[in-house]
Parts: structure tokens; sequence; C-alpha cells
């Protein structure tokens, strides 16, 4: 799970833009069919530890998954989905 701060611009209805320091966690994840629910707990786990670890406000802080076809994401030197075949 890649986890940094980042510098993100806010546009606003007059289009003020204004500049907010917030967190942004991203989860990579091959894509083997994780639901809407498993993914609405883990925005909510994450935005979760880092308001009790960092002391982050959960209204800025963004979590973004990416769901990986597993024929993209290697291990070990071979796709996931060949490993999955085997499975592994």
């Amino acid at each position: 799970m890649g986890l940094r701060k980042r510098m993100w611009p806010l546009v606003i209805h007059n289009n003020f833009t204004a500049t907010f320091n917030m967190p942004y966690v991203n989860i990579k994840i091959t894509e083997e069919g994780v639901t809407s629910e498993q993914k609405a707990r883990l925005i909510e786990g994450v935005t979760n530890l880092l308001k009790d670890v960092l002391g982050k406000n959960p209204a800025t802080t963004m979590v973004v998954i990416d769901e990986v076809p597993t024929d993209n994401w290697g291990v070990a030197g071979e796709q996931v989905s060949a490993r999955r075949k085997r499975g592994l």
C-alpha cells in the first residue's frame, strides 16, 4: 500500500483555486473479484488508521483503490495469472 502526502488543488465554485495538504493513500490490488463492500471497508479502515495513528483529518483523507489485471502484475518473475492457474 502506497502512503504519501500530496498537495492537492481544490477548485472552488468561483474559479478560485486553493491548495490543501491532505493525506493520499493508493491501494493496488489484483483484479480478482473484490466487492464494492470490501472496497468501502478498505477506504473506511485506512481513513480511520490515518486518523488514529497520525491524527489526520478524515475529511481531507483521500484513498484510491486501483485494481490491476493479473496479467499486468508480476511476482517472482511471472504473471500472477500464470501463478493462479498453478494454484499459487
